[in-house]
């Protein structure tokens, strides 16, 4: 049994689950995207509404198409680019790996909205972690495979 805040009566764990769940489902749902060292936080909300990254507009944002197309490839995967509106922010990384990092936030939070869209945003890639990241500098190469150029002579 859950305690209420005023203490005097007891409410079930049950009950206040769903209690907590609708406050969630009001407001927005929240995940977590990253790929190399870009991290974005997307916030998602089931009306139709602007898509913004850092305050400003995606397309403004993102400036390419192949950015803005990366971006909103797992909405554009489950038909969902007019139902719902997001909000991102995003650190870290170039821009390309922040396009692709608010992709992986938006498909795990369109998973916590709907269970059903896993298995497809799945099958497209976009659940997965890309763990490539930048190999580092060893010393004595001048990167991190390049040796210096060898003389013979």
């Amino acid at each position: 049994m859950a305690i209420a805040k005023d203490k005097k009566e007891a409410v079930p764990k049950a009950i206040a689950r769903t209690q907590a769940t609708a406050r969630t489902q009001e407001r927005y749902i929240e995940a977590v995207g990253r790929r190399k060292t870009a991290v974005a936080r997307v916030r998602l909300r089931k009306k139709a509404g602007a898509i913004t990254v850092n305050g400003k507009n995606y397309d403004e944002y993102f400036k390419t198409l192949r950015q803005r197309k990366a971006a909103l490839a797992s909405l554009l995967e489950v038909g969902m680019t007019n139902d719902v509106a997001i909000e991102g922010r995003i650190r870290g990384g170039g821009l390309e790996a922040q396009a692709e990092a608010f992709r992986h936030g938006i498909a795990r939070a369109l998973t916590r909205m709907d269970g059903g869209l896993k298995p497809k945003l799945r099958r497209a890639g976009f659940m997965t972690r890309d763990p490539r990241m930048v190999e580092r500098k060893k010393y004595g190469l001048k990167k991190a495979r390049r040796a210096p150029q060898w003389s013979k002579r």
